[in-house]
């Protein structure tokens, strides 16, 4: 949007120092506003005080919050990304004051927000059933797929092996170690499909541990096959990138999800994909990705030895993957949001 609208003023609200590398155009002016927002009191304090002053103070025509939070406060058109309303659902997910802010202000921010911009049409329709907002004040905007994610090739990918599992294939899941991710039928599954086919195969689990991760850890100690069960934690994204263009298949069985970036990055690295029949997931995925119950682990290890012994069936996974992908773009999203931008303000 900055880069192809010169003409207009992007003012950029930050809660802390920022990096230049967000200033993306001579057209961005960041503020930086107080307090560091790390606290649901801090979030009130941000966005029913610092921000509402900040917009009238530059004279803002819109104020776009692209992540479930806006100012009730301010009489400034408002246009709000809602990537999933799981704290609506699943609060005990959640710490405790988050929970309760979610729970709060989440159906407040939705009705307040001139309009709604979701990442899946099954989000929108979840948005509508559960708050109740008319269809007509809810669009989808997908996201896109960072610039990085390209296929290695095979002599690379036996370098990624090599340094992460002594040259062994693996599977691999990247995101938040976290219940609703399903990890620890994951693991489950991963211990079952090793004791079914006796494969070299091991587990990367790449993500930082998070809230109520209990059940993880006790799946894990459990596992018959935890020796091939490896968590890398927190990866850079460069690491990542290699990570995921070398693996056998991405696993992403979550339960609950808006989106899912993880198999779209997937396919532009050309990696087959096993993912959740739930949620968004079957959007984003189509005909790309092996689609599994994410509640049964018999299903969930079928498919892991599926993309194992199958290679044919896992390479046309990789061709449709190549087709789907051109459905999701960063640049598409921009000119999407744009729209929606100036249609609500009239600013053109």
């Amino acid at each position: 949007m900055v880069l192809n609208h010169p003409d207009d003023e992007f003012i950029f609200l930050f809660d802390r120092p920022f990096e230049h590398q967000f200033i993306y155009g001579p057209n961005v002016r960041p503020i930086v506003l107080f307090p560091p927002s790390r606290h649901p009191i801090l979030w009130y304090w941000w966005f029913e005080y610092s921000v509402p002053a900040a917009l009238k103070k530059v004279g803002a025509d819109v104020f776009f919050s692209p992540d479930s939070y806006l100012s009730l406060s301010t009489e400034v058109p408002t246009l709000m990304t809602t990537h999933d309303i799981v704290p609506l659902h699943i609060p005990e997910q959640l710490p405790f004051f988050t929970r309760h802010y979610y729970r709060h202000y989440l159906p407040r921010f939705l009705r307040r927000a001139d309009q709604v911009v979701t990442v899946s049409a099954y989000v929108r329709q979840d948005i509508i059933d559960t708050v109740g907002l008319p269809a007509q004040k809810v669009s989808v905007v997908g996201n896109g797929c960072r610039a990085g994610f390209v296929p290695l090739s095979e002599a690379d990918k036996q370098r990624v092996r090599a340094e992460f599992t002594a040259g062994r294939p693996y599977f691999f899941y990247t995101g938040a170690i976290h219940p609703r991710k399903n990890i620890p039928r994951l693991i489950r599954a991963f211990d079952a499909f090793k004791q079914n086919t006796g494969a070299p195969v091991k587990l990367l689990l790449a993500g930082r541990f998070a809230w109520q991760t209990g059940e993880v850890r006790s799946a894990y100690e459990q596992a018959k096959h935890k020796n091939d069960i490896q968590f890398l934690g927190y990866i850079p994204e460069n690491q990542l990138v290699r990570l995921m263009a070398a693996a056998q298949a991405l696993t992403y069985l979550s339960i609950s999800e808006g989106f899912g970036l993880p198999p779209l990055e997937a396919m532009y690295c050309d990696t087959p994909v096993l993912a959740a029949d739930a949620t968004a997931l079957p959007e984003v995925c189509g005909n790309a990705a092996l689609l599994v119950n994410p509640f049964s682990e018999a299903d969930i290890a079928h498919g892991l030895e599926i993309l194992w012994q199958n290679p044919a069936f896992a390479q046309d996974l990789v061709a449709k993957g190549r087709q789907q992908r051109l459905k999701f773009s960063w640049d598409r999203a921009a000119e999407e949001i744009y729209a929606l931008l100036v249609r609500g303000t009239g600013m053109k």
